[in-house]
């Protein structure tokens, strides 16, 4: 629409939506659609525009239309709340005590934990936060393994730094002459040996480097003794693997010098003496294979080179005789192990490379006991073996009944097989085949002020 010389030219507005054309003389104001720039907010005064920044992009600040300035207001930052200081640990020392708890039990995670400041090495060199690190984590891990060679008791470390403890940490020969001794068992962190030329058993803390001696019953044959070793406390919740300081159990079994008949005596460290003789209630020949014996349940368990096990009830003080599975003669002794089978009955493995043979005990309603196979297991899937390697020899060395864990020695190495979780692994290399026994504890080197670099290597 044309009025005098002037013409305004209104744009269609669906090429160019985002602008409004309003006639003022002959100018022409643009407005910016808030949709396509939401940022941008204009107000017209005059011929000028004013800008204002859109709260939803610059929150921190605030634009006040003055004429056509524009005023900044930042929000001030309250004291105390900077992304460094609120990541910092609390100030409370029962909370931070809540995270070290968590830390793994291996041997390195308490030393490290003491080098990172003072506050934290008081917490973790406190006598209560280890009872209570051990009470957290409950079982211990296992540490290593002892094994009788080279005429001497030797540690076998099993952890990958900086967890490895060295072998010389507990070596026996600063307090035993090795070579009149030799191991029986290994548990609760204790380990008892046998010294024959003084006809004494030894129990001996490698933690804490103490020992105590005891001579053995003179009933007893020194030749076929067999014996346990077992913390004592009675406490309720009470967890194994920091038992240093509390009373202890050894049995040994063996048999009478008139006669063959399977005998066993307990020795108590509370009242520190022996315990009256007690015999098997059926007659059997008894020759001990060497095999530490097995804890299952309040029973221990000695397997014997006969065709038999002994049973002791650590309750009721009952030594009783059991059968074991039929098994072939080419069979030999050592490569059979008892075993904690399903729901804390007795099983029996057969280790014949490759194959694993599993037996279970059951009892009926008639209290008649039957052994019945249970499983067999292929060696090759678990050792990453392949099947034609010629002629192997497989010797069963050991047997962890708190993790069910065997460990078992093929072509120079020794692995750790878990029968139930059905997977292995490399433990080391060894030409010896003695049996193995496994060491768990809980173990925090010495910390020392200013010592932390090298703290699981001090002499």
């Amino acid at each position: 629409m044309e009025e005098g010389a002037g013409m305004s030219r209104r744009r269609s507005s669906p090429p160019h939506p985002q602008i409004k054309a309003r006639e003022e003389g002959a100018g022409v104001a643009r407005r910016r659609n808030p949709r396509l720039h939401p940022q941008i907010q204009a107000s017209e005064e005059g011929g000028g525009m004013a800008l204002r920044r859109s709260p939803r992009l610059h929150p921190q600040i605030h634009a006040s239309e003055d004429g056509a300035g524009v005023t900044r207001r930042r929000i001030r930052r309250r004291r105390g709340t900077s992304p460094v200081e609120s990541a910092s640990l609390p100030d409370d020392d029962d909370m931070l005590r809540e995270i070290l708890l968590r830390l793994p039990p291996q041997p390195s995670s308490l030393p490290h934990a003491s080098a990172v400041c003072k506050r934290w090495r008081g917490l973790v060199t406190d006598p209560k936060f280890h009872r209570q690190f051990r009470a957290h984590h409950g079982k211990p891990p296992l540490l290593g393994l002892f094994q009788f060679g080279n005429q001497r008791i030797v540690f076998k470390p099993i952890l990958d730094p900086p967890d490895c403890i060295p072998s010389q940490r507990f070596d026996f020969a600063r307090y035993i002459q090795s070579w009149h001794c030799d191991l029986l068992d290994c548990r609760h962190g204790l380990v008892l040996v046998k010294n024959s030329r003084q006809d004494e058993v030894v129990v001996c803390n490698p933690i804490t480097g103490h020992q105590r001696c005891l001579a053995v019953p003179s009933e007893l044959r020194m030749a076929n003794l067999g014996g346990a070793v077992l913390c004592a406390a009675g406490d309720h919740g009470h967890l194994h693997g920091g038992c240093h300081p509390n009373p202890f159990k050894v049995v040994l079994v063996s048999t009478a010098r008139s006669d063959n008949q399977p005998l066993v005596c307990v020795y108590s460290s509370e009242t520190v003496i022996w315990s009256n003789l007690i015999s098997a209630e059926a007659p059997c020949q008894f020759i001990d294979t060497g095999v530490p014996p097995t804890l299952i349940g309040s029973a221990l368990y000695w397997l014997s080179t006969s065709d038999l096990m002994l049973k002791f009830d650590l309750d009721e003080h009952i030594l009783a005789v059991i059968s074991v599975p039929p098994v072939t003669n080419d069979i030999y002794y050592r490569n059979r192990q008892i075993i904690q089978a399903e729901d804390g009955a007795i099983g029996f493995a057969i280790f014949s490379y490759p194959c694993f043979q599993m037996w279970q005990r059951n009892v009926n309603g008639h209290g008649v006991a039957t052994w019945l196979p249970s499983k067999t297991i292929d060696m090759h899937t678990f050792l990453g073996l392949p099947s034609q390697i010629g002629l192997v020899l497989g010797w069963l060395l050991g047997y962890d009944e708190d993790t069910d864990e065997i460990f078992v020695h093929v072509r120079a190495n020794v692995y750790g097989v878990q029968l139930k979780l059905m997977h292995s692994r490399k433990l080391h290399e060894s030409s010896c085949v003695n049996p193995y026994y496994p060491f768990k504890s809980f173990y925090t080197p010495a910390i020392h002020e200013g010592d932390e670099a090298d703290m699981l290597h001090d002499p």
